[in-house]
């Protein structure tokens, strides 16, 4: 999976769980929490859809890897790929 893909997953995830939220102007090097109305509860659904969806996992330690886009890519991407994705 590319970097792209990935940020396209994320992406996918947060339309579905805040679809009110406005993601066309979305930069992908700021801070999701900057740019959305996304509470700690709407990040946990991310990283529990991260997990349903593509079998995932996300240890708590690491939630500060998917502060944006860019840094989600960075850090899902190598885990996409280990699981065959």
């Amino acid at each position: 999976m590319t970097k792209d893909q990935c940020k396209q997953v994320v992406v996918d995830i947060i339309t579905d769980i805040a679809p009110d939220e406005d993601l066309s102007n979305l930069k992908s090097d700021v801070r999701l929490r900057d740019q959305l109305q996304l509470d700690s509860m709407d990040f946990l659904d991310i990283v529990m859809e991260l997990r349903k969806r593509h079998g995932i996992e996300v240890p708590e330690a690491d939630y500060i890897q998917l502060a944006s886009l860019d840094s989600c890519a960075e850090y899902l991407t190598p885990k996409f790929t280990a699981a065959g994705k």
